[in-house]
């Protein structure tokens, strides 16, 4: 919940998007009174004359939204440091064969990165839709101590200069399915502490109708699918643009015959089933040799090779310093089942996690994101080695 009188002397950017979301943020700080500056990131593809995109549709509906509240509207260009940085990081892990998730940068690199360098370090706050909530307690000195995940090392007090004597918790949404805290687990602390989340209490068919009973022009778009910089791309064409094709082998991982031939093995995700095109399926994908430029699949609807119940992290991201318990929940892609598992702490930020049970699609690249055992408190999270 928003805390009004925290707010009354803050000075408050609204990230506003042009969707539902971002919209009823600016609602829920306007009827408290409040008129926080908003602003529209513009990422954009990365030629627009080519691409088909709804940056300009989503514009207006932002600024229809700023204006029914008197609220300033500005646009930020960040489309060069979404390309150079969330783009470039996307291309590198997808063409070493790994399974990135681009949005988990964007949000620590744009919009609390990017956007604070330009506009946001002029603010309290940074607002934005997420459904994620932030809980504030007492920093615990001098025993407080931690970890610092990019260095590997010790994280103590005064790595948190210019921070407040207070320890921020990424918390999740009360809405399951659309809980975002996996999103924000890369996130820094000072991006945290100036991070607010005027809707992360609400249920998103509540914000609907919050929407809706506020005619806001956004009360019925659709919630924005798949990659941020993508817009309408087809991803394999996106993909496919910038890294071509390399072909390859198709092998069958239980017998070792070949099936097939793969157009490159970056078009293909750890778990996929869907659109493999090779007869005789159902195929599922279980490996891939980068060295090799080998495609291994595995037959049937669910094959016990689909699964994994240990696999190792590395370069553990901890949001603000606490290390992980020994029991915890854990979440490896965007979905509403938190995972019970065991950490073993083996070092320099690397993690062997356990599961209670065996977890479908666990692929290199992906974010294993840590949470506490009642799936409450986001710790952060570390890539997925295996």
């Amino acid at each position: 919940m928003i805390n009004t009188e925290e707010l009354q002397d803050k000075r408050i950017a609204v990230l506003l998007s042009g969707g539902v979301d971002s919209s009823v943020v600016v609602y829920e700080l306007a009827r408290l009174g409040l008129h926080p500056d908003c602003f529209y990131i513009n990422i954009g593809p990365e030629e627009q004359e080519q691409w088909d995109c709804t940056s300009e549709e989503d514009l207006e509906m932002a600024t229809a939204v700023a204006a029914k509240y008197g609220c300033r509207l500005e646009v930020v260009d960040c489309h060069c440091e979404y390309w150079d940085q969330v783009t470039r990081y996307t291309m590198e892990k997808v063409r070493a064969g790994l399974t990135p998730n681009p949005d988990v940068m964007c949000n620590r690199l744009i919009k609390f990165g990017a956007f604070h360098e330009k506009r946001g370090h002029d603010y309290d706050l940074i607002a934005t839709g997420h459904y994620a909530q932030k809980e504030t307690h007492p920093l615990p000195l001098p025993e407080w101590r931690g970890v610092d995940s990019d260095s590997g090392g010790n994280y103590s007090p005064p790595c948190r200069e210019g921070l407040g004597e207070s320890l921020f918790w990424l918390c999740t949404s009360p809405d399951p399915v659309k809980d975002q805290t996996d999103f924000l687990a890369q996130i820094y602390d000072w991006q945290l502490e100036k991070a607010l989340f005027p809707i992360g209490h609400y249920m998103k068919d509540e914000v609907r109708q919050i929407a809706e009973r506020e005619h806001l022009v956004s009360a019925r778009r659709k919630d924005s699918q798949g990659i941020c910089f993508l817009g309408k791309i087809n991803y394999n064409d996106y993909i496919r643009r910038y890294l071509g094709e390399q072909p390859g082998d198709v092998v069958e991982l239980e017998t070792g015959r070949r099936i097939g031939e793969h157009r490159g093995l970056w078009f293909h995700t750890i778990g996929q089933r869907k659109g493999m095109g090779f007869g005789g399926g159902p195929w599922f994908v279980v490996k891939k040799d980068i060295v090799q430029n080998i495609l291994y699949v595995s037959h049937g609807y669910d094959p016990a090779t689909a699964y994994k119940q240990e696999f190792p992290i590395h370069d553990f991201h901890s949001i603000n310093g606490q290390l992980p318990p020994e029991r915890i929940t854990l979440k490896i892609r965007h979905t509403p089942e938190y995972r019970p598992a065991r950490l073993e702490p083996q070092g320099d930020g690397r993690y062997m996690v356990h599961a209670d049970a065996p977890i479908h699609g666990v692929a290199p690249g992906q974010f294993c994101v840590v949470y506490d055992a009642e799936h409450h408190r986001c710790y952060g999270s570390g890539e997925i080695t295996v």
